[in-house]
């Protein structure tokens, strides 16, 4: 009597073996793999990650058309520029499970010293181009932060965001980038230990003499990602309107886990998503905004846990998106990790 056999058995007819042959023959490259990997944690534009793989930027563009096609990669305009980051895996979608286990496999790959390097040499050049901004534009600071909004249309739903955090007055808050100190003269008058963080000594300088009661508040000339106080000392951090700014949002939701206390409160208010480039070379924007989706995810990945939103249009076009997030407890992990 002959053994009987049976046939493949049929998953899905949404699964086929093209779409499958073409994502591997995108992920079999050495090269590929690697940008994958760098792009597991930000997301760079064309000529940057030609910059850190060291190659020509029509060749980078070569390897991401391929990735993209494979899905491998998705992109983001900001104004004339397109950003690269890895694609998030959803559940449901084609070859999940696939693609679970390729990106923890990649995200186990040692990047080469020389290529960290130029990563690093990337984020210093984003924090020059808008460090040498401030330090030459410090004296129209308003003028210049008045073409996108000023505090004053805002600041009343900002202080029911910061009343939402609940903290005693004796807490620890830092606020990064205070410009001409609006916002912390609000910040002094709830909290009795305060930190104004600048990577601009002009415009630190600009802060300390628009702020009367400065025996309550330690100024910082430094960038958030060389600060370094002790981890897990802050009880709140705020950025208002200068994460846009940063040389890599994601980097600094990373800082500010380690900085902050378990529990400990991230205030945001920044620019929803926008395509005025103007205000790139006029405000000293690296970012034209951001898809709050995208800060969330950012913020998850960090370990936060996003507490309330607000959403506030304005009469130039522009939107605001004012964020409260918390540190989960249980996240020595995640920092750990950071």
């Amino acid at each position: 009597m002959l053994a009987s056999t049976s046939a493949p058995k049929r998953i899905s007819q949404a699964l086929t073996s093209s779409p499958l042959a073409a994502l591997c023959k995108a992920a079999g490259d050495p090269l590929r793999l690697d940008i994958m990997r760098v792009l597991s944690n930000d997301s760079f534009g064309v000529q940057e990650l030609a910059t850190i793989f060291a190659m020509p930027q029509p060749g980078m563009s070569h390897h991401l058309k391929i990735l993209n096609k494979a899905g491998l990669l998705a992109t983001r305009r900001q104004g004339n520029s397109i950003f690269y980051r890895r694609t998030l895996l959803k559940s449901g979608m084609e070859f999940h499970d696939f693609l679970c286990s390729l990106f923890a496999t990649i995200d186990e790959l040692a990047l080469a010293d020389e290529t960290m390097q130029r990563i690093y040499e990337v984020y210093e050049d984003r924090s020059a181009q808008s460090r040498l901004y401030f330090d030459r534009h410090a004296d129209k600071f308003l003028e210049n932060q008045g073409m996108l909004c000023e505090l004053n249309q805002y600041l009343p739903n900002l202080r029911e965001i910061l009343d939402l955090m609940d903290l005693p007055r004796s807490s620890q808050v830092m606020e990064v980038g205070p410009g001409q100190g609006e916002l912390l003269k609000e910040l002094s008058r709830r909290f009795d230990q305060l930190v104004a963080l600048d990577n601009s000594e002009e415009m630190l300088a600009l802060t300390r003499k628009h702020m009367p009661a400065r025996e309550r508040i330690r100024f910082v000339q430094s960038s958030l990602e060389a600060y370094d106080a002790g981890k897990g000392d802050l009880d709140a951090v705020v950025l208002n309107m200068v994460l846009h700014h940063m040389s890599s949002p994601r980097q600094a939701f990373q800082k500010i886990a380690q900085l902050l206390k378990p529990q400990g409160c991230l205030v945001i208010a920044d620019l929803c998503l926008h395509n005025q480039e103007w205000t790139r070379a006029s405000c000293g924007d690296v970012w034209l905004g951001f898809d709050p989706q995208d800060l969330k995810e950012w913020a998850a990945g960090c370990g936060f846990i996003e507490d309330q939103s607000l959403y506030l249009g304005l009469k130039n076009g522009f939107q605001i998106q004012l964020k409260l997030f918390r540190l989960r407890k249980g996240t020595d992990d995640v920092k750990s990790r950071l």
